[in-house]
């Protein structure tokens, strides 16, 4: 999981994703929205494949990425989790506020 959130954490890395989820796309395709020099480009795409959250393939010269959304459910599930922790304290603090607004003298 820490490499997932590692990974999520550059926005050239979350912009690569979004591109991603319309459909697949070559390095060059995917550089191109880029101002970077290409292999620092290719870092973050080595640093997508290696959290799981993208896969290539090569055929002749060409190399092609696509999304693995399978790896995108290990941050979304923890974030999950997160929300109803925090949703479940803000509740427990809401009815407190509100008994002490009720408890205080006007």
């Amino acid at each position: 999981m820490d490499s997932v959130f590692r990974a999520l954490a550059d926005p050239t890395r979350r912009a690569v994703l979004e591109r991603l989820g319309a459909r697949p796309a070559s390095v060059s395709e995917l550089a191109a929205h880029h101002r970077m020099a290409l292999p620092s480009f290719l870092d973050h795409l080595k640093t997508l494949e290696g959290a799981g959250l993208v896969r290539s393939r090569k055929v002749g010269r060409v190399r092609t990425y696509e999304l693995s959304p399978d790896r995108l459910r290990v941050a979304e599930d923890w974030l999950s989790r997160q929300r109803s922790v925090w949703e479940g304290r803000l509740d427990r603090l809401d009815a407190y506020l509100l008994s002490m607004k009720k408890e205080k003298p006007e």
